[in-house]
């Protein structure tokens, strides 16, 4: 079982420190704006030009006394500069243009698999996995260590197969914060189910748990509730498919496990 709450805990915290110089309620000035996304438009001291504005299918919006303005691939700051400079061709004298998004609606990613809550998020500015992880409700008990980003190909190469990216968690989980990769538009998070272990005999609550990278048989038992007070910590089997055939070994706490195999604990002889 992955710590869930150490992930959550981490990205909670990503999430703060990316924001934490930006006031509440404001925009990213860096997001890059695109089809249907909807801005709020103001000009200071000029109400009739200040509203809401929806960035159309080709990319433009239409603004007074200037026309359609295109500002699909700009930042809100860069859209900032164009209407100044655009306003301040024989319109306006000394224009004061902010522009924030009302609504986000261009750009999305797809978060699915073993999280709490799977579905389409918004992009609101640049997105990491942990950040994607963190909206959908973060990991579920069962779900593997390794995340799998399907980002569809682009340009000369569009059409071709998913380039798949893999993470494993532990890694995020341990510091290594390189392995926080940031999202695109279209990308889909896909959180695949953990291969089970399966702990069966005398133990406190039987059967399947997700395995972690390195986890031993002690471990195990620990999911499993521990050995009951019937069961023995001797004699422990490991039943394993090698090759397609069935093998059987007596193992210590400490050994390995491997996704598949069950362990039996034996009844304690009085």
């Amino acid at each position: 079982m992955i710590a869930t709450a150490q992930i959550l805990c981490l990205s909670l915290w990503l999430l703060g420190s990316a924001d934490q110089d930006r006031p509440a309620g404001t925009s990213r000035p860096d997001y890059v704006v695109g089809p249907q996304d909807v801005l709020t438009i103001t000009v200071f001291e000029e109400p009739q030009l200040t509203g809401r504005y929806t960035v159309s299918a080709d990319g433009a919006l239409t603004f007074p006394m200037v026309g359609r303005v295109g500002a699909s691939g700009l930042t809100l700051r860069g859209i900032e500069d164009k209407l100044t400079k655009l306003l301040a061709d024989g319109y306006l004298k000394n224009p004061q243009v902010s522009v924030e998004v009302e609504q986000y609606r261009s750009q999305s990613v797809t978060v699915t698999g073993e999280v709490r809550s799977p579905g389409k998020y918004m992009m609101t500015g640049q997105m990491t996995l942990l950040d994607a992880l963190v909206q959908a409700g973060s990991v579920t008990a069962l779900a593997s260590t390794e995340v799998q980003i399907m980002r569809p190909r682009t340009g000369a190469s569009a059409g071709a197969a998913a380039e798949i990216l893999k993470v494993e968690i532990t890694d995020l989980q341990a510091g290594k914060l390189s392995q926080n990769v940031t999202l695109r538009d279209g990308d889909t998070v896909f959180v695949p189910k953990a291969q089970p272990v399966f702990v069966t005999g005398q133990v406190r609550s039987p059967g399947a748990y997700a395995v972690q990278r390195g986890m031993t048989v002690l471990q195990a038992l620990s999911l499993a509730g521990g050995v009951s007070d019937r069961g023995s910590s001797r004699r422990i089997k490991l039943i394993r498919i090698v090759n397609g055939k069935k093998r059987e070994s007596t193992v210590k706490l400490t050994d390995l496990v491997q996704p598949g195999d069950t362990i039996v604990v034996p009844q304690r002889f009085f």
